[in-house]
């Protein structure tokens, strides 16, 4: 059996994401985006007892433009996805595509000390961490 490298997911994880308050709308939300390569924005917890959310541009897409729905009177709190699973930012990237795979999630934020620290995706994943394995 081969020795693989243990890759963690700080080691392939996003740390450029665009955070949004639920309370914004889903325009305010777009024009607030800073990374062009941002699929999802991760919605802020309102306190520390609260928990973190996400909205896909999917979401946008489904639950906004195909039902015709104006982006300044719909909030992101109505679309988002809450609580989200988060990704220890330790945990080998093998583990984590299982957790995506088992969850039928395709991006998760990494958290550290109740902290977004980065995103994750399958894409990282394959691309910066099993390509660079072998």
């Amino acid at each position: 059996m081969k020795d693989r490298k243990l890759i963690r997911v700080r080691e392939v994880m996003k740390t450029r994401f665009d955070m949004v308050n639920g309370m914004a709308t889903v325009a305010e939300a777009l024009q607030q985006m800073h990374h062009v390569e941002t699929k999802s924005l991760i919605v802020d917890k309102r306190d520390e007892n609260d928990e973190y959310g996400m909205v896909m541009l999917s979401d946008i897409s489904r639950l906004v433009l195909a039902l015709d729905r104006a982006p300044a009177r719909v909030n992101i709190y109505e679309i988002m996805s809450k609580p989200v699973i988060s990704i220890d930012p330790e945990m080998d990237i093998r583990y984590c595509a299982r957790l995506f795979e088992r969850f039928g999630i395709s991006r998760a934020p990494v958290v550290e000390n109740r902290k977004v620290i980065g995103i994750v995706s399958h894409t990282d994943m394959v691309l910066r961490g099993l390509a660079r394995q072998d």
